[in-house]
């Protein structure tokens, strides 16, 4: 009679089988996982580092998912659109450009575009109170490579006075419609709280910011704001002409200007609003720039005299 193997031997063959399968299902998994990793998840071999990718306001993310297979930051459409969705879905999508600075795989450039993670440092620009839109133009143009002159100009030239002087900070690809669109909002937040205060005097938005412009130009320092305020004020209540360097047309016409003549800060329109009150109706700047303020015509033509003409 042969003979058979005993138990033990059995349960270590059965074992050794078991193990054998559990190993290959095991690595069969792990291969089938890289595969799918490397075919769907990882960076495309052909990832352009360094790229900035610009996602339009309004893109759907079928559009965003094509966008990114097309320039190749993406392998797999369908595999972006799941993380994406998973992230927040296409309502999420942060329109902005976007630097991609080394390979980065599908998960993390939906969690990035998802949450507006942009990786471009910021620029920070500053425009001075009174700077007019062809002084912004230009101080934007040596700051923002992508900003254009001439379309900024034409697309301001309606809102002189109310582009709000500011220090603003701008991602190196945008353009003169972000820098307008930024100092237009700056403008209306700064102004809506004082609109009724405005109303109440009786005077409207325009006109305080045009006088506003004026003073801006005109005044010299802090306490001579409030003073040419109140002067300026006078003088267009008593129907005479404002007569300021900063709109030559105001020596031949009576009234404000038609339209501001730069963009005035916060301080000259609370002066404008706020005029102050004086016995001055007259007043000069000297050839280094210092106002001299005079209550009568005659005393005025003094100051002419010793001030500017020596």
């Amino acid at each position: 009679m042969e003979n058979l193997p005993n138990e033990s031997v059995k349960h270590r063959m059965f074992d050794s089988e078991k193990n054998k399968k559990v190993s290959f299902y095991a690595i069969s998994l792990i291969v089938l996982f890289l595969i799918f990793y490397f075919l769907f998840l990882s960076a495309p071999a052909d990832f352009p580092v360094g790229k900035i990718l610009k996602i339009e306001l309004g893109a759907s993310l079928r559009s965003v998912s094509l966008q990114l297979k097309q320039e190749h930051i993406i392998s797999f459409r369908p595999v972006f659109e799941f993380f994406a969705i998973a992230y927040g879905g296409e309502k999420h999508l942060i329109p902005a450009d976007y630097l991609f600075e080394e390979k980065e795989p599908v998960w993390e450039v939906a969690r990035r575009i998802s949450r507006g993670e942009r990786h471009l440092a910021p620029i920070k620009v500053t425009i001075p109170e009174g700077f007019n839109i062809d002084d912004i133009a230009d101080t934007f143009v040596q700051k923002l490579v992508n900003f254009n002159k001439e379309k900024f100009l034409l697309l301001a030239k309606d809102q002189e006075g109310y582009l709000f002087p500011d220090t603003y900070f701008f991602f190196t690809t945008d353009t003169e419609i972000e820098a307008l669109k930024s100092m237009g909002e700056n403008f209306e937040k700064k102004i809506t709280p004082l609109l009724p205060e405005i109303v109440s005097l009786g005077k409207n938005k325009r006109d305080i910011i045009i006088m506003a412009s004026i003073i801006e130009g005109e005044a010299k320092g802090e306490t001579d704001r409030g003073v040419i305020s109140g002067i300026l004020w006078k003088r267009i209540s008593l129907n005479m002409p404002l007569q300021v360097d900063v709109a030559l047309e105001t020596y031949k016409t009576k009234g404000l200007p038609k339209s501001p003549v730069g963009n005035p800060g916060m301080a000259a329109i609370l002066a404008s609003i706020h005029p102050q009150n004086s016995l001055y109706l007259y007043y000069l700047h000297d050839k280094s720039g210092n106002i001299h303020y005079a209550k009568s015509f005659s005393e005025h033509q003094k100051n002419i005299l010793k001030y500017l003409t020596q």
